[in-house]
């Protein structure tokens, strides 16, 4: 299944949604997985970006999916990025 990188930012409210409960965090991780989507990994982060997210989806569509509605809500920005196994990049390369 495709593997994908999403990094997070909050917004004023999505970072007041979270001081007053941290543990939002989780429930939207649900919410996601509802919708097809696995969470690898995920990571809170320092510095540009606030979450950093390992995903693995059945497909582009899915993915774009679970941007739209995490974005819709005001509380996150998103930027994802399609990735592929080192195994999978080398093979790609000798074809």
């Amino acid at each position: 299944m495709p593997v994908y990188v999403m990094f997070s930012i909050l917004t004023d409210e999505g970072r007041k949604t979270l001081k007053d409960k941290p543990e939002r965090v989780k429930e939207v991780n649900k919410e996601v997985e509802s919708m097809g989507v696995k969470i690898l990994c995920q990571y809170a982060l320092l510095g540009q970006y606030d979450f950093i997210n390992i995903l693995e989806a059945p497909s582009n569509e899915a993915i774009a999916k679970v941007a739209m509605e995490l974005g819709a809500r005001g509380t996150l920005q998103t930027m994802t990025l399609s990735a592929m196994s080192l195994d999978d990049f080398i093979g790609s390369l000798k074809k």
